[in-house]
C-alpha cells in the first residue's frame, strides 16, 4: 500500500506548516508503509482576513493537486489498496479522485479530516455561504467520498450530523472520531517550558467575529496591572509566538467558534493557563477548573452584563498561578491522549 497525502496548503505562522514537515514522517514511522505527498506548490502566505486560508490561493492550490493526482493515474501509478489521506476533507477534488478511481476499476481507500465547513453557522463558510443548497450538497458529495470521515472532537461529529442527518441518509460508519496528529508539538514546544513567566495574558486566535476580540480588548482596559496581547495585532514568526506562550501566564478564549483549539493546547505544554468558556469544543476537552459559565461571553452585551465575574476569575487565575499547575499538568495529560495524538487515525488506515 502506497499511503498519499493530499495535503492542507502550509501557511508559516499556522499549524499547517508543521503538518507538512512532521505528518508524513508520522505516518511512516507508525504505519511502516511508503507515504508520499500531493502538494499544490507554492501559495500565498497573506490569508483572507478573518480566514486560515486565502480564498483565492487555496483554490490555485487544490487545481494543482488534482492535476497531479490525474497524471498519477494516467501513469499507472495508482494501485488497488492505495490509501489517499486529505489532511483538510473540504477538498472538492476528491470528488474527481472517487470518478476516476471506480472509472477504472482501483479499488482506493479515501479519508479525510474535517476542519470545517458551511454547517457551522459561526466559521467563515457558515457566515458567508450559510445553508444555500449547493454548498450544502457538495459538503455531503465530500464526505460521501471518503471511506473514513475523521474529526478530532465529538462536539464536531454532533454538529456535522445535527445538519446533515435529517435531510441525507448519513452512514455512520464513516464517521470516526481520531485525535490530530500533533504529537510532535510536546517535543517541538519543549525548549519553550520553564521560560520565566510574566504577567502576560495572550489572546492567541485569529481575528475573527466569532473570536470576539473585542471582549479581551475592553479587559486589557480594565486590568492594567496586567500585559495583555493581541497575536494577530503583531506580525510574529512561529518562533516569537511561541516566546509569547512560554512567557504568558494565562491563555483567554471567549470563541463562538471551536471545533478542536490547538493554541490553547500549546498554551498547556508550556504551562500557560487556559481560560475557556464551557461551550463547544472546550466541554468535552477542558478540565472543570479551567472552563467559566458559557453565558459569560455569549456576546458582547452579555460579558458587559458578567464583566465582574470574568476580571475576577481572570484575577484568581493569575493570583494564583502557581497552585493550578497541578491541575494543568492533568489537562496536559488529558489532551495529549485524547486529542493530539495521531494514533487512532494511524490505526484507521492502516486498518483499511
Amino acid at each position: 500500500m502506497t499511503i498519499r497525502i493530499v495535503d492542507i496548503e502550509a501557511v508559516d505562522t499556522r499549524y499547517t506548516k508543521q503538518w507538512k514537515d512532521y505528518l508524513p514522517k508520522q505516518l511512516q514511522r507508525a504505519t511502516n508503509e511508503n507515504v508520499k505527498v500531493i502538494s499544490g506548490g507554492e501559495v500565498p502566505q497573506a490569508t483572507t482576513p478573518g480566514a486560515f486560508l486565502n480564498f483565492a490561493g487555496t483554490n490555485n492550490y487544490k487545481s494543482q493537486q488534482m492535476l497531479e493526482i490525474s497524471r498519477l493515474f494516467a501513469n499507472g501509478e495508482v494501485k488497488d489498496n492505495d490509501y489517499f489521506l486529505y489532511t483538510d476533507a473540504w477538498n472538492p477534488t476528491v470528488i474527481q479522485l472517487r470518478y476516476m478511481s471506480e472509472l477504472l476499476g482501483i479499488d482506493i481507500s479515501i479519508g479525510g479530516l474535517w476542519h470545517a465547513g458551511s454547517y457551522d453557522p459561526a466559521d467563515f463558510l457558515g457566515r458567508l455561504i450559510g445553508d444555500k443548497p449547493w454548498v450544502r450538497h457538495a459538503e455531503m458529495s465530500m464526505f460521501e467520498c471518503y471511506d473514513d470521515n475523521f474529526f478530532a472532537s465529538d462536539f464536531h461529529i454532533d454538529m456535522f450530523t445535527d445538519v446533515f442527518d435529517e435531510d441525507y441518509a448519513i452512514d455512520w460508519d464513516k464517521i470516526k472520531r481520531v485525535g490530530w496528529p500533533m504529537e510532535y508539538l510536546k517535543n517541538s514546544l519543549d525548549s519553550y517550558k520553564g521560560m520565566e513567566k510574566r504577567d502576560l495574558i495572550l489572546f492567541p486566535h485569529r481575528i475573527a467575529p466569532e473570536k470576539q476580540v473585542d471582549i479581551f480588548r475592553d479587559l486589557k482596559e480594565r486590568l492594567p496591572q496586567y500585559e495583555f496581547i493581541v497575536c494577530q495585532d503583531q506580525e510574529l514568526s512561529k518562533n516569537e509566538y511561541h516566546n509569547l506562550l512560554g512567557e504568558a501566564k494565562l491563555v483567554f478564549s471567549a470563541n463562538l467558534q471551536e471545533t478542536l483549539g490547538i493554541s490553547w493546547y500549546e498554551g498547556a505544554i508550556v504551562d500557560a493557563i487556559p481560560m475557556v468558556p464551557d461551550r463547544l469544543s472546550y466541554s468535552e476537552m477542558a478540565l472543570p477548573e479551567f472552563k467559566y459559565p458559557s453565558e459569560w461571553t455569549e456576546n458582547f452585551d452579555a460579558y458587559l452584563h458578567n464583566r465582574d465575574k470574568v476580571v475576577a476569575q481572570i484575577v484568581n487565575y493569575m493570583e494564583n498561578y502557581e497552585d493550578l499547575l497541578v491541575s494543568l499538568d492533568k489537562q496536559r495529560t488529558k489532551l495529549n491522549k485524547d486529542f493530539f495524538s495521531g494514533s487512532e487515525l494511524y490505526k484507521a488506515i492502516a486498518d483499511e
